[in-house]
């Protein structure tokens, strides 16, 4: 049975047609091959001349994609909406079994046909357009609107998907349900050389406590410019700290600005897209903290990753992090000062670190690849049955 992905992520191409990611790559959609025959995934794609560092293969025989133009923001999407609708309604009736991986305007787009024809489809749901357009998130006059739709909109796929499954294990149950199937699972790939054999008891090589944050730069949702002002501050009461970004986007330019108006040039460093895996693994060995205090979440793989090298971490009380962390490594949304007290009450603890170090790895367990995948597979074998039962119906053959 063909299988098809409806993601909001995004993709490059380059002049010999193959598909580029820096995001999820070849392994991630190698997953879905291990009960469908092929993938196809609908997505925007984008067209390169230069292959950065950070990108890897994506396609090969069995995975390919349906491209869109790649738009950015709600202007782009209305010039190219004939397009996208036209394409939409193409994907659904060439299509066997449906992934809308939610929230985003790509499965907005194509949810419409699939109500229409009762065609079944799964969701993965990712993140919580409820936080992710708060106030504060974006700066547009229709946020309100965007808000309540997108809202709106995860509401009834979640409701009329035949299956769910969820990246945290309760959170977004809560606020979006599923009454048919419903799992859980992050797309975290956390084989046994992802975690550490032994918990970190040695912090603040040359009296310096180095903290890590991970995060896209594209836009502020894991709100690195909080973290840069609480880095200032610390500094300002004596703390001996550096800080490591690891991550890339538009608003880097911004935040390199804001650490020169802030004195931290040798304080801050950025470290631009890392290749995932050992690259990003060995910053983490590398760190005594990692901070993410992010404005909106679903459930943060970095910091999941980070827990698994027993890496204390530091975060907000959003989304699936309260899933993760105790309540007492926790801060508010925002909170510079908030931030500084729990980022000073922590590194001048070490009794606190080697306990955070201990759970944290522990917690990471819970995530092990083994355990994700049992759940993945009966995810995808329900809504392989369910839609070859519909295909029959239809005197179609998968």
């Amino acid at each position: 049975m063909k299988l098809t992905v409806v993601t909001e992520a995004r993709f490059f191409r380059t002049s010999d047609k193959k598909i580029w990611s820096d995001g999820l790559n070849y392994d991630f959609f190698k997953r879905y091959l291990d009960v469908f025959d092929s993938v196809k995934v609908f997505a925007r794609v984008a067209d390169i001349t230069f292959i950065a560092s950070s990108l890897s293969r994506v396609d090969d025989t069995r995975i390919e994609f349906i491209a869109l133009p790649c738009y950015l923001g709600p202007n782009q999407y209305l010039k190219n909406i004939l397009k996208i609708f036209r394409l939409a309604a193409h994907v659904e009736s060439q299509s066997h079994a449906i992934i809308l991986r939610i929230p985003g305007q790509v499965s907005n787009s194509i949810y419409g046909f699939l109500k229409r024809k009762c065609h079944p489809f799964g969701v993965e749901v990712v993140g919580d357009p409820y936080d992710s357009l708060a106030p504060g998130s974006i700066n547009h006059p229709l946020r309100c609107f965007f808000r309540w739709w997108a809202v709106r909109q995860i509401t009834w796929q979640c409701r009329t998907a035949i299956a769910a499954s969820y990246v945290t294990t309760n959170t977004l149950q809560q606020r979006y349900p599923n009454q048919k199937f419903c799992t859980h699972y992050s797309s975290i790939e956390l084989g046994p050389e992802a975690f550490v054999q032994n918990t970190k008891t040695i912090f603040g090589e040359r009296n310096v406590f180095k903290i890590v944050f991970v995060g896209t730069l594209a836009q502020l949702y894991k709100s690195p410019d909080i973290l840069i002002d609480a880095v200032a501050i610390c500094r300002q009461l004596g703390l001996r700290i550096t800080l490591y970004i690891l991550g890339d986007g538009k608003f880097k330019t911004m935040l390199e600005d804001q650490v020169n108006k802030l004195g931290l040039k040798g304080i801050v460093f950025f470290l631009g897209q890392l290749p995932a895996g050992k690259a990003v693994r060995q910053k983490m060995l590398e760190a005594d903290l990692f901070v993410l205090p992010s404005r909106t979440e679903g459930l943060p793989r970095a910091m999941i990753e980070a827990m698994a090298c027993g890496l204390p971490c530091i975060g907000t009380d959003v989304g699936g992090i309260p899933e993760l962390l105790s309540r007492e490594d926790m801060v508010p949304v925002g909170n510079v000062q908030a931030l500084v007290a729990k980022i000073t009450e922590v590194l001048t603890d070490f009794d606190r670190l080697k306990r955070m170090s201990v759970r944290n790895l522990e917690k990471a367990k819970e995530y092990r690849k083994d355990i994700l995948d049992l759940r993945r597979r009966e995810f995808y074998l329900h809504l392989r049955s369910q839609t070859e039962a519909w295909l029959q119906t239809k005197n179609i053959r998968p």
